[in-house]
């Protein structure tokens, strides 16, 4: 069974690719080769579209990551490309393959999606799950389904009743547990130790020091920002002075217009130091004056012309950790950005001064954070200390 779009000509592929390749600054996404297979040209002129309206960066990723999953399954599951606008009938079948009981699964293999579907898209790495899928994910990859159909100017069935009872009957069938990002959060004394497993001058170790060290001192940021980061983001500032009046290295990054931001707000983040320190010894090691930031470094020691995709930079995070003897499952890319808040609540910086550089949206996420490093170091802990 073949999931690729209509016109794979090698042209068109790397036609396409390109043109993703343009628009990475604003929107870093993962396998972007695949991306190019699967997508029509008409659905990466509706992103590069989106990209000049001035959608934000996550929502644009999202945009893209669920379309190509929506035109693999639809490739998959009907042989054809997904139309627009969708039936109501794909609709339902969408909800059907995505959400449905295990225990009834056991009984009745043709319920839930068909194994030689499932099968194709874990083949091509579209599909990493085995079960029935998370129903927000469902409803998420539904809700941009038809934000991409209302951009083409046209109307689809998603608030018809029947789709609306299909996933409120099929969400009870398929009960499931919050998972945490990251178990534990890379707080400083866990970032001390990864940062000594890349202390050489090795291309690696000095990109996986830029990472660690950039991701961490900039706010906690996600690993698609740190995918994505681009180096005509980077803005070289004065220098700030240190407590002993020497000069730190100081340079902003500007993230560009997020959910939280106004429609014409560029959201900046700043480095100061050793953060800035590492990047520049990263850049200028891999000889990158323009372009994707952080890179994917060959067997020979070549350095990519493509950025990493988020996924690299959780792999990145975790062989870190597991060569500093700590447990691999324990941490993610996440820890960095839970870690910077928990560590600011640690050294007694005010919630509001780290939510500036977090850019966390909500004030009751970031203050938890606060709230457990107040309670580990407070009296009432320490009644027997």
């Amino acid at each position: 069974m073949d999931i690729l779009a209509p016109n794979t000509s090698p042209d068109a592929i790397a036609r396409r690719a390109e043109t993703l390749d343009t628009i990475a600054a604003v929107l870093p996404i993962d396998r972007r080769d695949k991306l190019a297979e699967i997508l029509t040209d008409q659905d990466v002129e509706t992103l590069k579209h989106l990209v000049n309206e001035g959608m934000g960066a996550n929502t644009l990723r999202a945009l893209a990551s669920d379309l190509g999953y929506l035109e693999a399954w639809a490739m998959a599951a009907t042989d054809n490309p997904l139309p627009w606008p969708a039936p109501e009938a794909l609709l339902l079948k969408f909800v059907a393959h995505h959400l449905w009981d295990p225990a009834r699964r056991e009984t009745d293999p043709e319920h839930g999606m068909p194994a030689e579907i499932s099968q194709v898209l874990r083949d091509t790495g579209f599909l990493r799950t085995s079960g029935p899928h998370a129903p927000d994910t469902v409803r998420r990859r539904l809700a941009n389904w038809s934000t991409l159909t209302k951009w083409r100017g046209l109307d689809g069935a998603f608030t018809s009743p029947a789709l609306k009872s299909a996933i409120r009957f099929a969400v009870r069938a398929v009960p499931r547990t919050r998972r945490r990002k990251s178990a534990k959060a890379v707080t400083g004394d866990i970032l001390a130790k990864l940062l000594a497993t890349c202390g050489g001058d090795s291309l690696r170790d000095l990109r996986d020091r830029a990472i660690l060290m950039v991701a961490f001192a900039s706010g906690g940021r996600r690993r698609s920002e740190v995918a994505g980061l681009r180096k005509e983001q980077l803005t070289i500032e004065p220098p700030v002075k240190a407590e002993d009046g020497s000069p730190l290295p100081s340079l902003s990054i500007h993230l560009g217009r997020t959910k939280n931001s106004g429609a014409n707000q560029d959201e900046i983040v700043y480095l100061t130091g050793r953060p800035v320190e590492a990047l520049n010894a990263w850049l200028a090691a891999a000889r990158i004056d323009s372009g994707s930031v952080f890179r994917a470094i060959d067997r020979w020691g070549h350095v990519s012309r493509r950025a990493l995709d988020p996924k690299a930079v959780n792999d990145i995070v975790k062989q870190r950790v597991k060569m500093a003897g700590l447990e691999v499952e324990e941490f993610s890319a996440h820890g960095l950005r839970s870690g910077y808040l928990t560590e600011a609540a640690s050294r007694g910086i005010s919630l509001p001064e780290a939510m500036e550089q977090s850019r966390h949206r909500s004030v009751q996420q970031a203050s938890d954070y606060y709230n457990n490093a107040a309670r580990r170091s407070g009296r009432a802990a320490r009644l027997l200390s």
